[in-house]
C-alpha cells in the first residue's frame, strides 16, 4: 500500500527589511528634500514671480508689479502666476499618481519606477539653468514636469514603508526618513546661502536673479546624485499581483487602477481618513510653498532673511519629526497628528499678524513651524500605511500623494484667486484656515482602530 504523504505549507515569514535598506530607504529623503526645500520653498516662488513680472513689462527690482502675463491667451496677474501653476500641476497629477500606483503594485521592479521618475524630475530642476530673461513658459513647463515626477517618486517611494516594518515600527521609520530628508534639504540650503552671502552685493538684482537660478539648479544635482544609493540599497519586494501578472505592465496597471476605483468603495474609513489628509495637508504645502512668496512680497523680506529662516525650519523640523515620532509611541499617531493641527491653526494666525520688514517675529514663527511640520507629516504617512490593503500600497499612495510633498492644490488655487481679487496676500493667507479646522474636525471623526481592522491589518498597540 503506497504511503500517503501529505503537502507541506510554508509557513515561513517574509524576509525582515535589513538595516542597510532602510537606510537606502532613509536617503532618497535626504536626496528629493532638496527639491522641496530649495526649489518648492525658498527659491522658486520668488524666482518665477520675477520672470513672470519681466514678462509683463515690469523693471527688474521693482517693489511692486501690477502687470499681467497671457500664458495661452488667459490673462493671469503676475503674482498669481506661480499659485495657478501648482494648481494645475497637480491638476494633472490627480491623473498621474494613481496610475503610477497601480504599475508599480503590477511591477517586479519598482526600484526602476523610483529611478526613471527621480531622474526625469532632477533632469527638469537642472534645466532650469535656461530659463533667463522673460521666459516664463519655459520656466513654468519645467516646473510641470520636476513637480509631477517629483510626486511620482515619491508614491513609489512611500510603497515601500509596509514592507520596511511591522505595524508599530512604521511610526519611527517613517520619522526618520522625514528627520533625515529635513537634514539633507537644510544642508544644500544652507550651502546656497554661503554662496549667495559671498557673491550677491544687494544692488544688483540681475545678479540676485542669477543665484536664485543656480540655486535651484544645484537641487537637481542633489536629488540625482543621491538617488543612486537607495536604487542601490533597496531591495525589490513584489506583490503577488507583480510576481503573478503578465501582458504588459502599463495596460495591467490601468485595469487594476479601474478595478480598485470601483472596489475602494469597501474601505469607507480608508476613504475618510484620505479625505481628512487631503483637506489639511493641503493647507500645509500651501504654508510651505508660498511663504517665501508671501515673505519677500508682503512682508518685504530680503532673501538671506528667508534663507535662514527656512534653515531654521529645517534643522528645528530633524528634531520636531523625531519627538513627535516618540510623543507617538505614547499617545498615538492620531492623537498627535489631531494635536499638531490645532498648533498649526495658531501658525497661521500669528502668520496673519506679523509686520512688515520685521525678520525677527518671521524667524520665531519659522521655529514654531519646524516643531510641527516634521512631525504631522511623518506619521500621517505612516498613519495611512495601516489603513491600506495588502498588496495596494502603491496605487493607494498614489491618491495619497495628491496632497502631500508639494503637490497641493486648493490652497495655492484660494490664494492665488483671493490675491488676484484683493491685491494682498494676507487676506489670501486668512483663506487657508479653513482647511486646518475642517481637517481636525474630519480627522477626529475617523474612528481610526476600527479602520486599521477593516482594511484587513493589525492596529498598533497604541493609537
Amino acid at each position: 500500500m503506497a504511503e500517503t504523504v501529505t503537502p507541506t505549507v510554508d509557513d515561513t515569514p517574509p524576509p525582515a527589511s535589513t538595516r542597510r535598506e532602510r537606510s537606502g530607504w532613509y536617503i532618497y529623503d535626504w536626496a528629493n528634500s532638496a527639491f522641496q526645500t530649495t526649489v518648492i520653498t525658498v527659491f522658486l516662488g520668488p524666482f518665477l514671480t520675477t520672470v513672470a513680472e519681466l514678462a509683463a513689462g515690469c523693471e527688474l527690482g521693482a517693489d511692486t508689479c501690477d502687470g499681467f502675463v497671457y500664458p495661452l491667451g488667459i490673462k493671469v496677474a503676475a503674482g498669481s502666476y506661480y499659485p495657478y501653476l501648482i494648481s494645475l500641476s497637480v491638476f494633472l497629477t490627480v491623473f498621474v499618481l494613481p496610475v503610477i500606483g497601480a504599475i508599480a503594485d503590477r511591477s517586479a521592479h519598482k526600484k526602476r519606477l523610483l529611478g526613471g521618475a527621480a531622474f526625469t524630475g532632477a533632469g527638469a530642476t537642472i534645466a532650469m539653468a535656461f530659463v533667463t530673461g522673460d521666459r516664463y513658459l519655459l520656466g513654468g513647463a519645467l516646473f510641470l514636469i520636476a513637480n509631477i515626477s517629483f510626486g511620482a517618486a515619491i508614491v513609489v517611494y512611500n510603497s515601500f514603508l509596509p514592507q520596511l516594518g511591522g505595524p508599530d515600527e512604521r511610526d519611527g521609520i517613517s520619522s526618520r526618513g522625514w528627520a533625515l530628508g529635513y537634514l539633507g534639504g537644510g544642508l544644500l540650503l544652507a550651502l546656497n546661502l554661503v554662496a549667495i552671502t559671498l557673491f550677491d552685493d544687494g544692488d544688483n538684482p540681475q545678479r540676485t536673479l542669477d543665484l536664485a537660478r543656480w540655486s535651484i539648479v544645484s537641487a537637481g544635482v542633489w536629488w540625482a546624485a543621491f538617488t543612486l544609493v537607495p536604487l542601490r540599497w533597496l531591495r525589490e519586494h513584489p506583490t503577488v499581483a507583480a510576481l503573478t501578472a503578465g501582458g504588459n505592465v502599463l495596460t495591467d496597471g490601468f485595469r487594476q487602477l479601474g478595478r480598485t476605483m470601483r472596489q475602494i468603495k469597501a474601505y469607507p474609513l480608508t476613504l475618510f481618513f484620505l479625505l481628512a489628509f487631503l483637506v489639511y495637508n493641503d493647507g500645509i504645502q500651501t504654508v510651505i510653498t508660498l511663504a517665501s512668496q508671501y515673505g519677500t512680497e508682503e512682508l518685504r523680506l530680503e532673501q538671506d532673511t528667508l534663507i535662514v529662516t527656512i534653515l531654521l525650519v529645517q534643522f528645528l523640523a530633524f528634531g520636531g519629526a523625531l519627538s513627535l515620532g516618540a510623543l507617538a509611541k505614547r499617545i498615538g499617531a492620531w492623537k498627535t497628528v489631531l494635536l499638531s493641527l490645532v498648533l498649526w491653526t495658531g501658525v497661521i494666525i500669528a502668520a496673519f499678524r506679523l509686520p512688515a520688514e520685521a525678520p525677527r517675529q518671521f524667524m520665531i514663527l519659522g521655529a514654531a513651524i519646524g516643531v510641527v511640520l516634521g512631525g504631522s507629516q511623518a506619521l500621517s504617512r505612516s498613519l495611512f500605511s495601516q489603513l491600506i490593503p495588502a498588496g495596494k500600497e502603491g496605487e493607494y499612495y498614489g491618491f495619497y500623494e495628491i496632497s502631500d510633498k508639494g503637490t497641493s492644490w486648493l490652497g495655492p488655487l484660494a490664494f492665488g484667486l483671493v490675491f488676484q481679487l484683493t491685491s494682498s496676500y494676507r487676506v489670501g493667507l486668512v483663506s487657508l484656515l479653513i482647511f486646518f479646522v475642517v481637517g481636525f474636525l474630519l480627522l477626529a471623526a475617523v474612528p481610526i482602530r476600527r479602520a486599521i481592522v477593516a482594511a484587513g491589518n493589525t492596529p498598533p498597540r497604541v493609537l
